[in-house]
């Protein structure tokens, strides 16, 4: 018996690249980690920015006024072939309902999003704390759209003298190593301050090249938007296991 020929179907212009990523509009330096480096994926992935999207407008201001931006540039990567969605800052998860109501297709706009399965998974007593570009503007509104815990514990980088300053204030020029030593810093002060952390979630998704540093500082799992996305790539587009048929 031969094998029956398989049909091809189409309806996009663009194949293969099942994830589209919003960008905010930066000029900071984007390292291997960073969701805006595409060599950080293991699979391809659509890039579109988004006009007037500054970090400080969208973390300091809630992306006031850009949410019709948003949504055309949604409509664009899922016009040219992106089967999801997601975006270059978690707190974009105000804009979570009216993103996938207009585009129709699975969303995942922050890491955020992430809080309650961690919270299940974690042994009793335990609980996942944040880590954030700015906690002064991260507010229980924002945990509230994620489907969180508006308590959750929730520390930034503010205090630190790099990371949060060049990501904010959206500077060509990073101390990698400085960067790096206020994330820790902020997760010290994360366990110290909050009983029963048991994970870290790293809410900026520029944290994500820190990300195994800070899990060996505090021997803790952190998860952040590089689980969230690789884990909504696997189910936008499974994996091909190949054909099995009993002989």
């Amino acid at each position: 018996m031969t094998d029956e020929i398989p049909i091809a179907w189409g309806g996009k212009t663009l194949y293969g690249a099942a994830v589209g990523i919003l960008m905010l509009e930066t000029r900071f330096p984007r390292i291997p980690g960073d969701m805006g480096n595409a060599e950080t994926w293991p699979f391809p992935v659509l890039y579109k920015v988004v006009p007037g999207a500054s970090p400080r407008r969208v973390v300091c201001e809630k992306a006031s006024g850009l949410l019709d931006e948003f949504l055309n540039a949604a409509n664009e990567l899922v016009r040219h072939g992106a089967d999801g969605i997601t975006t270059t800052c978690g707190f974009l998860s105000l804009y979570q309902r009216e993103i996938a109501a207009h585009v129709r297709v699975p969303v995942a706009t922050s890491s955020l999003m992430q809080i309650p399965f961690i919270d299940r998974v974690l042994p009793p007593g335990s609980r996942v704390g944040v880590l954030t570009v700015s906690a002064a503007n991260l507010t229980r509104e924002h945990l509230r759209a994620a489907g969180a815990d508006p308590a959750t514990p929730v520390v930034g980088t503010d205090g630190g003298s790099e990371f949060s300053r060049v990501m904010i204030n959206d500077e060509e020029r990073l101390d990698v190593a400085a960067a790096e030593r206020d994330i820790l810093a902020a997760g010290d002060a994360l366990v110290a301050n909050h009983d029963g952390i048991g994970a870290v979630l790293l809410e900026c998704t520029n944290m994500v090249p820190y990300a195994r540093a800070l899990s060996q500082h505090l021997r803790l799992p952190v998860f952040s938007i590089y689980t969230f996305v690789t884990w909504f790539q696997s189910g936008l587009l499974p994996r091909d296991f190949g054909h099995w048929r009993q002989r």
